[in-house]
C-alpha cells in the first residue's frame, strides 16, 4: 500500500471547492477528509486527528474562527497546522485569523499548485519542528550548542538573539505573534517590550546580511529560507 505524505483536514461550505482541493491533495499523496461547517470540522478533527487543517473563516454554524480558537484550546492540536484559506483578504481579518491561533494566512483565489506548495511546505515544517540541528541551504543552527553556522562561518549570537532566531526557525513559514515570542523567549525574566523584539531582529539581520525574517504587521514574525 502506497504511504500517504499526511492527513489534511479540508473544512469550507462550499462543496465544490472542497472538492477541488480534495482532489489535489490526494493526487499529490495526501489522506483527505472533509467537513463544511465549523461544528462538523471539530468532530471530524478529534476522531481523524488531521496533520493540517485547511479552514474556511465564513461558514455557517461555527465560523472558521471560532473554530480555531477551540481547535487550538485542545491539548492535542497543539502541533497540528492550521491554515486559513478564505475570500476575506482585509488586514484586519488576517490579524484576527493569526491571533486565533492559525499559523498561515492564504487568500482565495489561489492556484491549486501554489496551494500545494504551501502544503508540502507545512508537512516539511512539521517534519523539522523537533530537530536539534536545523539545516536550510546556507544555514545551519544547533539548539543544543547555541551556534549558528552561515555559509560555513560562525555567526556569533548573544543568547536571547539567538533563542529569538531559534524559535522562528524552528516552524518556517509560520507567523509567531509577538505576545507569543516575549513569553517564550523572555518568560517572566524582565518586563520587556515590543520594541525589544524589533531591536533583537533587526541585529539578528544586520549579522547574517540575509533577510531570514520576515515582518508580518501588526501580527508579528515569521522565517523564510
Amino acid at each position: 500500500m502506497e504511504k500517504k505524505l499526511g492527513k489534511v483536514l479540508v473544512v469550507d461550505d462550499e462543496q465544490d471547492i472542497v472538492q477541488i482541493i480534495k482532489y489535489n491533495l490526494e493526487a499529490n499523496g495526501y489522506e483527505v477528509q472533509t467537513a463544511f461547517n465549523g461544528v462538523d470540522a471539530l468532530e471530524t478533527a478529534a476522531k481523524f486527528k488531521p496533520g493540517l487543517i485547511l479552514l474556511d473563516i465564513m461558514m455557517p454554524h461555527k465560523d472558521g474562527i471560532q473554530t480555531c480558537i477551540e481547535l487550538r484550546s485542545k491539548p492535542e492540536f497543539d502541533e497540528t497546522i492550521v491554515i486559513f484559506l478564505t475570500a476575506l483578504a482585509d488586514e484586519a481579518s488576517e490579524i484576527r485569523g493569526l491571533e486565533a491561533g492559525a499559523d498561515d494566512y492564504i487568500s482565495k483565489p489561489i492556484k491549486p499548485k501554489l496551494l500545494m506548495s504551501r502544503v508540502h511546505s507545512a508537512f516539511r515544517r512539521i517534519s523539522k519542528g523537533d530537530s536539534t540541528v536545523l539545516m536550510f541551504k546556507d544555514l545551519e543552527i544547533n539548539r543544543e550548542k547555541f551556534m549558528v553556522i552561515f555559509k560555513g562561518d560562525e555567526v556569533k549570537l548573544p543568547r536571547k538573539e539567538f533563542e529569538l532566531f531559534a524559535l522562528l526557525a524552528s516552524k518556517p513559514g509560520r507567523v509567531f505573534l509577538r505576545n507569543e515570542i516575549l513569553n517564550t523567549v523572555w518568560g517572566n525574566e524582565v518586563i520587556v517590550g515590543d520594541r525589544t523584539i524589533d531591536v533583537h531582529v533587526r541585529k539578528i539581520r544586520q549579522k547574517l546580511n540575509v533577510d531570514y525574517i520576515q515582518t508580518i504587521k501588526g501580527v508579528g514574525y515569521k522565517f523564510e529560507a
